[in-house]
């Protein structure tokens, strides 16, 4: 290609006219600006208030150095783009609206606004944070959302509220407070990377959310790390859920899904919780420090379980059905912490067939006042006639080539700290009002 071809390509992609322009704070300055404003023109926002609601209908990019805010003075949508190519960075976005159900916003990205850039931004005292609401290609990147801090949790917007809106990238951001993180819904092709959620109701929370990525997030506190529903073909690699109060991860009617090195650990009272989900590839994770490992129902059916660890649960697993499933593959098991295992011939693979519930399980977990025979001679010689003559097991789990070394998966220092802050909150009884029917809980 020749410089000359070069040239005019270049000219042809940047409007000949754009140019920066800086807008002092007021009342109505943005929006006059924006009005006045050509294609392609830079807006420099100086330090100040910008009182809005503003809506950008061009091509443009809104400048901030970190202390210009623009403020919704609580009426609906604070900044709503209806344009391409729109970008947003060093601004304090506030106040939106407090009506719940018109997805009053700090930033609305509506269908038909396609490739919008929300980069470096601090959004607090929003409904929802921002809304990407039909928009294609949007990226959502090192933001800073704090929402309201309603008594109730449910009454809440959104940190990050995805609506059909395919190639939607959200990544490095701090979403704190608000109802759940991310909320996609009705979307397919998203990317939710590195962003770190905290004091929420779900991190990542998906609803009919297709052949898309939730990775290398960090979920701290919250009542539930990563909610997967009614999706199919998502990969759910790298995060790490600390001190979640309920489930670290969630599988709720979610198929062909691959979760693959996430992290689990204490606080929930399960660490993955699988209901009526299919086919997926569960690998390589390090479920620990639950009330439960691993909680197994509703006929869920061939899902691979290989090469995870399950270490200090309360119960390892809880699985209620008659039919016998196999949790290992190609000679590779799961990691039991306690199962008194022996390698003597050192291949890493115990020796003995691992199986983490029996007929009494069945019926401890069905009849929970059962509970009180538990120690009596009845049941140990039922449990020891089993262990002795498994043919007479009725279903369940095993894992006939169990490992004898677990995963190790780092945790960051600050990741630690915040862990070991919301242990104490949760000790204390300090967390958020919310309705257990809402977790999506069965």
């Amino acid at each position: 290609m020749t410089m000359l071809r070069v040239l005019a390509l270049l000219l042809l992609s940047t409007p000949l006219w754009a140019a920066e322009v800086p807008v002092a704070p007021g009342r109505g300055t943005l929006a006059t600006a924006i009005a006045g404003a050509n294609p392609g023109d830079v807006l420099i926002l100086k330090g100040g208030a910008y009182l809005g609601p503003v809506t950008i209908d061009r091509t443009l990019t809104l400048q901030g150095d970190g202390t210009a805010t623009i403020d919704g003075e609580y009426q609906g949508t604070v900044v709503t783009i209806t344009a391409d190519d729109v970008v947003l960075t060093g601004l304090e976005v506030t106040r939106s609206g407090k009506v719940n159900k018109d997805l009053d916003a700090g930033i609305k990205i509506v269908k038909g606004a396609d490739r919008a850039r929300i980069i470096g931004n601090r959004l607090t005292d929003n409904m929802h944070g921002i809304d990407v609401h039909g928009g294609l290609d949007t990226l959502v990147k090192n933001n800073v959302i704090e929402g309201r801090q309603n008594p109730r949790m449910n009454e809440r917007g959104n940190g990050i509220y995805v609506w059909n809106s395919p190639g939607t990238v959200v990544e490095g951001n701090d979403v704190r407070w608000g109802r759940d993180g991310i909320f996609s819904n009705a979307s397919k092709k998203g990317t939710y990377r590195n962003n770190l959620f905290r004091d929420l109701r779900f991190a990542v929370h998906y609803m009919y959310t297709h052949d898309s990525e939730v990775s290398g997030n960090v979920s701290i506190g919250n009542h539930l790390g990563f909610a997967i529903m009614f999706s199919d073909r998502v990969v759910v690699k790298d995060n790490l859920s600390l001190g979640d109060r309920e489930h670290g991860v969630m599988l709720n009617f979610a198929n062909s899904a691959d979760v693959a090195g996430n992290l689990v650990r204490g606080g929930t009272k399960k660490c993955l919780f699988i209901y009526n989900a299919h086919k997926n590839l569960i690998f390589r994770n390090r479920f620990e420090g639950c009330g439960i490992g691993i909680h197994f129902t509703a006929g869920s059916e061939r899902n691979l379980l290989t090469e995870n660890a399950f270490l200090g649960n309360q119960e390892q697993v809880k699985y209620v059905g008659t039919r016998f499933m196999e949790w290992s593959h190609e000679g590779r098991g799961n990691y039991w912490s306690d199962h008194p295992a022996f390698d003597l011939n050192g291949d890493g693979i115990a020796d003995g067939v691992y199986r983490p519930n029996d007929l009494m399980d069945h019926i401890l977990w069905s009849q929970p006042a059962a509970s009180l025979l538990t120690g009596s001679p009845a049941v140990q010689l039922v449990r020891w006639s089993q262990s002795s003559f498994p043919a007479i097991l009725p279903g369940g789990v095993t894992d006939s080539h169990p490992l004898m070394q677990p995963i190790s998966i780092p945790v960051a220092p600050d990741a630690a700290a915040f862990e070991a802050e919301v242990a104490g909150r949760w000790t204390q009884g300090q967390y958020d009002d919310i309705d257990p029917d809402d977790l999506g809980s069965h």
